[in-house]
């Protein structure tokens, strides 16, 4: 009897795992790609020893290698506090893992002839028509700081929000400014719009938001400096505009379902709610990182990060990416398109400060960071490669020279860059000739 039940429990898991992952690319052996089993044994050993000594409550890893995947796992727990195994069909927050899909989305509008990267974005939200710059100075005799507000010397554009060069800035990264106090001052870090009560999630649309934040001066002079924000929030208002359609509902008709992915969105349906990956206490601190509750419905589709996804729908959207703008006859963008997104488009005239993300020998393409040198960067990679993450601990990287998309998903904020570059290093160690 005991044997029957379990024959008949994994009938059942597979009948559920394979509905969730319906439309996922073939599984092959690593070696077929040219993937090291045996070194690949060194990641396994990585992830597994982060969550034995409790630095992550779970991972989920996979790497696709021309069109395969080569290696896909899952460790440790998806909700400790209820002892749920993590799966690799596991549902995990994406927080800035939405903007690489919004600004496809944008691009999709712009081969559409709905819209143009040199449009001031106005032309969409006429809120930003008029906008101010902030400026911190001191005074080198006597050491007084001072502020002023300067008219802008030219409006966004649409290249602006794609690239991060829009002005608009996190209240809560980076060094102090009298614009970020501004910005906490009016409500406008994500902790506050996200803070408890029973309506925050509907306390906010892109149209509300888009307005809110053109009230507040810019931290920079459009088009001088990278500075990472906002930009991608406003620039999922522009796609409603220049779509005439919710955000959530455009990704839906023209990304989500053309790749199937089906367990991507704004939100965890109630009947899915059991596979949400959740984060553990921290370590040291024994605090537990507050994360979006993406469980409850919302009227924000924040097109910088708002969306949940699993590895092997992310992985749809990235190998669509590397094919060129199509996956199993879905076609999304055209190939020119899609080089044109993961060029550089940061040039020297644009400041790039400390906290410039993507770092040493990467630029800035359109949504996401795109290695320009073969060394300077303190992580392996290819010349061409693009990458982006997220707050709570997912990261992707696609390498077109090496047909490589590797992805990693856990909900740990503290420790998210650290494993980004084991991932990194474990994964490209395993290529072999």
């Amino acid at each position: 009897m005991r044997t029957l039940c379990r024959v008949v429990a994994l009938v059942v898991v597979a009948a559920v795992t394979g509905t969730a992952l319906a439309g996922a690319l073939p599984e092959i052996r690593p070696e077929e790609v040219g993937l090291s089993s045996g070194r690949l044994d060194r990641l396994t050993a990585v992830l597994e020893r982060a969550v034995a000594t409790g630095e992550l409550p779970g991972v989920v890893a996979l790497i696709a290698r021309n069109g395969k995947i080569a290696y896909h796992r899952s460790f440790g727990m998806q909700d400790k506090a209820k002892a749920v195994p993590m799966a690799t069909d596991s549902i995990f927050r994406i927080y800035s893992m939405t903007k690489p899909i919004v600004s496809v989305a944008a691009l999709i509008l712009v081969e559409e002839g709905r819209l143009a990267l040199n449009e001031p974005i106005s032309k969409y939200i006429p809120e930003f028509k008029e906008m101010r710059v902030g400026v911190d100075s001191v005074d080198p005799a006597t050491g007084a700081r001072s502020y002023r507000e300067d008219k802008a010397k030219r409006q966004i554009t649409v290249q602006d929000l794609l690239r991060h060069t829009s002005g608009l800035t996190y209240a809560s990264l980076g060094a102090k400014s009298t614009v970020k106090d501004l910005y906490k001052q009016a409500g406008l870090t994500l902790d506050e719009m996200y803070k408890g009560s029973a309506d925050s999630q509907t306390a906010w649309t892109n149209a509300s938001f888009a307005v809110a934040l053109a009230k507040l001066p810019l931290h920079f002079e459009p088009g001088t400096t990278w500075e990472y924000g906002h930009s991608t929030d406003v620039l999922g208002r522009v796609v409603e505009v220049a779509s005439d359609q919710p955000l959530d509902v455009f990704l839906s008709d023209r990304i989500l379902k053309p790749l199937q992915m089906r367990n991507s969105g704004f939100s965890v349906p109630p009947q899915e709610a059991h596979r949400l990956a959740q984060p553990q206490p921290d370590p040291k601190t024994g605090q537990v990182p507050s994360l979006i509750d993406v469980t409850k419905p919302t009227s924000w589709f924040a097109g910088g990060h708002g969306m949940v996804s699993t590895v092997p729908d992310y992985l749809r959207f990235c190998q669509m990416l590397l094919n060129g703008g199509e996956l199993d006859g879905a076609r999304i963008l055209g190939p020119h398109t899609v080089a044109w997104m993961t060029s550089n488009h940061v040039d020297r005239a644009i400041a790039m400060g400390p906290g410039y993300l993507p770092g040493p020998g990467y630029g800035f393409g359109l949504g996401v960071a795109v290695r320009t040198d073969p060394g300077l960067s303190e992580w392996p990679g290819s010349v061409g490669d693009y990458f982006w993450g997220g707050y709570a601990g997912t990261y992707f990287w696609i390498d077109p020279k090496e047909q490589l998309i590797p992805i990693l998903m856990f909900q740990e904020p503290v420790r998210r860059q650290h494993y980004r570059l084991v991932f990194r290093a474990a994964v490209l160690q395993a290529l072999v000739p």
